[in-house]
């Protein structure tokens, strides 16, 4: 129960601090979805990325943080990162790990005039535990 009454307060945080209403949708709806055309938005870092990712067409990874030695921060450029690979219309799914990440990008989306935004709930975690497809990135070979 304690769980439960912490999501909730985060997600009345969040709603009341952006004013954006945040909708989440499951991982097979989100694979639905980007059957459909929905473009998937991975907010996890570029590392967490490349050791594995959602597979679909429409995939961009833009982080909403980065890791510091003095923990995480959120990406300041991001809002203008994902204006310029996606328009306010485009209809986007939301993703990270386990959805924290995402619900707090979403509702920054939201409040910033993008107007089908969807949090993918369980993120990352919830879609291998689906054994849906993903990809790894091969990792760049160093040249001598």
């Amino acid at each position: 129960m304690g769980l439960f009454l912490r999501g909730l307060f985060l997600l009345s945080l969040i709603y009341f601090s952006t004013g954006a209403e945040v909708f989440t949708v499951d991982v097979k709806a989100t694979k639905g979805l980007l059957e459909s055309g929905y473009t998937y938005l991975d907010v996890r870092t570029v590392e967490e990325y490349n050791k594995g990712h959602v597979d679909g067409e429409k995939i961009f990874n833009i982080p909403y943080m980065f890791n510091t030695p003095e923990g995480r921060v959120k990406n300041p450029n991001f809002l203008k990162e994902v204006s310029g690979v996606c328009k306010e219309e485009d209809k986007l799914l939301v993703g990270c790990q386990s959805g924290v990440r995402s619900l707090y990008a979403t509702a920054d989306l939201l409040s910033a005039g993008f107007k089908d935004v969807s949090n993918v709930g369980g993120g990352y975690l919830a879609w291998t535990e689906n054994v849906f497809p993903v990809k790894i990135e091969k990792k760049e070979r160093d040249e001598l």
